[in-house]
């Protein structure tokens, strides 16, 4: 019985390295590597041997007889990449397909000394950095983050209901003792240490700091309390601690219109509407599970500036979308090029996955719970997708109460409670860097910061925010190689400053630094908050907390 991969899938391509027989596709030297929403395994081609299960980082993988009812589409999905692809000439040898030459993208030095790099970041992007550093050189590594605590998007960006999504964290977690890396947290660059100064510790610096802000929707009445950036959003359910506990009020709205409809909207509205009971048992903020058992939110509209076809949504978001207990998933039938794109769309392309979707022509006016055209049951709750429709103005006295969009060539009012804007996010200056504003990234070459000689950067400051955690493999990989060609051809400046030094100079700026001491002891409070309530952990949820969680380590030596 053959593999498939299901929903959770990084594309890191941790699979295709173990996978004797090259059934999974696109592999890292294909071109389409990095372009498509997931990686596939070939039916045809597989031979059951569960390598690649073993071996992912995420669980995403599973014998195609064992996927549960809400992943059953997916070993569908794995076939239909290879449905009109010719399929690859065998070797009659044991691995049944032909092996490349060997290659060996990096060569150095014999006597290579040891750098020693800085990697400010520790999401996925900082991570595969390192872990790229760790790994096959002898360098050593500062990690460094502005928050006391380690994870980045992986800690902060992943919804509650995607423990799976979570684990990339353990992997990355192994490093984090890594007898080569120190560990200096709670330490921002432009608050507590200059850009000039972190690289006068070190050989060279890589920037892996995100895009932390979001992108704006350009309209009348944008400003109103009751519209949110979706980004604050995934915060404040993932106890993010720069988001407070009432920065979001979900108690008031029963509708509640996302504008944008990429993975992100979807993570929203999905929490939104789902029976909050099934998210206790994960690492979801109290503040907000409280906040969603009080929550009166009915239905969610996800508004789609263009058709199904194009929707900007993975096909296996959509997949897990349409399995929701207690959620109906509808279409809004207000644009018949939305019935001619689904009803038209081929095998395999993303309209089509909304066949079975219940299409209607919703009545605005009514209240939630009675806008629909069919009958719906007592307490049901739905999802609502409204594609050829864009955002015009905000309107409401003292609060958002509705928005005004696009319907064909005049406009329609969607009363509304509350507004989340998940158009997207942007990269932020960061001080003594230069900065693209029109891309929100780092102007480089191949990761090397234009005009900064031993200054590097990847993941989203690098490339803009495109492409999930396992992207960020790749893009390490390239800025790591850059970094080595600059290390052999000798051309990284020499640092004036040690280690130990950089460690004096944050904590006399008044900096909380935690170590990986600390780090191990923030872990170990909130998995312990967490048995005591049957979840897998209680987030600390403010910087106050994390820190003097740090403080209670048994080892205060510096490391």
């Amino acid at each position: 019985m053959t593999y498939a991969i299901t929903q959770t899938c990084c594309s890191d391509a941790t699979c295709v390295a173990v996978c004797p027989v090259n059934c999974i596709h696109p592999t890292p030297e294909e071109r389409e590597f990095g372009s498509t929403e997931m990686l596939h395994i070939d039916p045809a081609t597989c031979i059951d041997c569960g390598a690649c299960a073993d071996a992912c980082p995420v669980d995403a993988i599973f014998p195609v007889d064992s996927l549960s009812p809400a992943h059953a589409g997916y070993a569908a999905v794995n076939a239909a990449y290879f449905a009109d692809r010719e399929p690859p000439a065998r070797d009659p040898g044991p691995n049944f397909h032909s092996w490349g030459a060997p290659a060996f993208e990096r060569s150095l030095p014999s006597d290579f000394a040891p750098i020693r790099v800085a990697v400010v970041g520790t999401g996925p992007a900082g991570m595969y950095a390192a872990e790229d550093l760790l790994l096959h050189t002898n360098a050593e590594v500062t990690l460094v983050d502005r928050l006391p605590v380690a994870g980045g998007l992986v800690r902060y960006g992943v919804a509650p209901d995607h423990p799976a999504t979570k684990k990339a964290g353990d992997t990355f977690a192994r490093f984090h003792t890594h007898p080569r890396v120190r560990m200096r947290l709670g330490v921002e660059v432009g608050r507590d240490v200059t850009a000039e100064e972190i690289a006068a510790h070190h050989d060279a610096v890589v920037y892996a700091v995100g895009a932390s802000t979001d992108r704006r929707l350009g309209v009348p009445g944008e400003e109103l309390p009751g519209c949110v950036s979706a980004s604050s959003f995934v915060s404040w359910y993932n106890s993010h601690p720069e988001c407070a506990p009432d920065a979001i009020d979900v108690t008031g709205a029963e509708r509640v219109v996302v504008v944008g409809n990429g993975n992100v909207a979807l993570d929203v509205a999905r929490i939104l509407v789902m029976d909050p009971e099934s998210l206790a048992g994960t690492d979801i903020a109290d503040h907000a599970l409280a906040a969603l058992r009080a929550s009166r939110v009915r239905e969610v509209v996800l508004l789609g500036r263009r058709g199904p076809e194009d929707a900007a949504y993975t096909a296996s978001e959509l997949l897990a979308l349409t399995h929701l207990p207690g959620v109906r998933l509808v279409v809004d039938d207000h644009d018949p090029r939305t019935g001619a794109a689904i009803d038209g769309a081929g095998p395999g392309e993303k309209a089509a996955l909304l066949r079975d979707v219940a299409r209607e022509t919703v009545d605005w006016t009514r209240a939630p719970a009675s806008s629909s055209s069919s009958s719906s049951s007592e307490g049901e709750r739905r999802i609502v997708l409204r594609f050829h429709s864009a955002p015009v103005a905000l309107t409401g006295e003292g609060a958002v109460r509705a928005a005004r969009v696009t319907e064909g060539p005049g406009e329609r009012e969607i009363p509304a409670g509350l507004v989340l804007r998940a158009v997207g996010y942007r990269g932020v200056p960061v001080p003594g860097l230069p900065f693209d504003e029109l891309t929100g990234t780092v102007p480089h070459e191949r990761g090397r910061v234009t005009g900064m000689p031993g200054t590097y950067v990847v993941g989203w400051i690098k490339r803009g925010p495109s492409g999930g955690i396992g992207a960020n493999r790749t893009c390490a990989a390239e800025t790591v190689g850059t970094l080595l060609a600059d290390a052999v051809a000798g051309a990284l400046p020499t640092p004036s400053r040690t280690p130990q030094a950089f460690r004096r100079l944050v904590r006399r700026r008044g900096a909380e630094v935690v170590d990986a001491r600390g780090l191990a002891a923030i872990d170990r409070a909130e998995r312990g908050r967490g048995r005591e309530t049957g979840r897998p952990r209680v987030k600390l949820a403010t910087v106050a907390e994390l820190v003097a969680a740090a403080r209670t380590t048994r080892l205060r030596r510096p490391v």
